[in-house]
């Protein structure tokens, strides 16, 4: 147990997030416990980790819960580590939530200039449910910027995934997005990418306006007999993006018309 390589989790102590600046020290070296000299406050060294409350082993807990996020049958771990599938769910949810924790706190910050982002969902067919899976990625990356959940393919996943995209997104930044041809895409990148203007002394709500900087582009896959053609609609909200940006199938073509109102 080292205390210089721990910080004080407490969002109110004024050392928070501070490492080795003396003012953390052992609280019992059996249940691995700290206290804070600034604040009082004790903790766990599991403190902030999906570790936290249980006692099991966490290298057991790390192959148990790789083993679920790469698809292994889930009564296939019962029978393989001895555990109750209660226990699984449980382990399960908690990565989810550290995970989703992690994301906000490193990727969703509002700093990262995206350029290009593409988005596209998977469907997930299970017994007697179909569900969508919605993902948004940075191109030039492939960093994951967030994703949805939804048993429908509507305008609610598609806003779930345009504001994830949105937190990450620098406020003003160039911003290119590639989608397919969903109906819902078009309306909800534009409700995420906007911002309020001042009213200037008007009475009313404030008029919001979608960034000068969006650039959006669509994908339509059509079905034809002998095979399969894909065909290219793109379109663009502002003139800042009509450099014709590649996209992930093809070169953008250099006529570009506006999307309708």
């Amino acid at each position: 147990m080292d205390p210089r390589t721990v910080f004080c989790p407490n969002a109110d102590c004024l050392a928070r997030g501070q490492r080795g600046a003396g003012n953390i020290v052992s609280h019992g070296r059996k249940r691995r416990r700290y206290t804070c000299t600034r604040c009082g406050q004790t903790f766990s060294e599991r403190a902030g980790t999906m570790f936290a409350g249980l006692h099991s082993e966490p290298a057991l807990v790390v192959r148990v819960v790789t083993r679920l996020a790469y698809g292994c049958p889930i009564q296939a771990i019962v029978q393989a580590y001895g555990l109750d599938e209660r226990t699984l769910a449980d382990w399960r949810d908690r990565a989810g939530r550290q995970c989703e924790a992690v994301q906000q706190a490193l990727v969703q910050q509002g700093d990262l200039d995206l350029t290009h982002v593409q988005a596209d969902e998977i469907r997930v067919k299970g017994r007697g449910w179909v569900a969508w899976l919605g993902l948004a990625m940075r191109v030039s990356t492939r960093l994951w910027l967030g994703g949805g959940v939804s048993l429908k393919r509507d305008c609610r996943l598609a806003d779930a995934l345009m504001q994830a995209v949105r937190a990450c997104a620098r406020l003003g930044g160039a911003v290119w997005v590639c989608v397919d041809g969903g109906a819902a895409y078009p309306q909800a990148i534009g409700r995420a990418f906007r911002d309020k203007l001042p009213r200037r002394g008007q009475r009313g709500r404030c008029r919001l306006q979608v960034w000068s900087s969006l650039g959006v582009a669509r994908v339509v896959k059509h079905t034809r007999a002998a095979g399969r053609q894909i065909a290219h609609r793109c379109a663009s909200r502002t003139a800042a993006l009509r450099s014709t940006p590649p996209t992930s199938s093809g070169s953008m073509p250099p006529s570009m018309s506006a999307w309708p109102s």
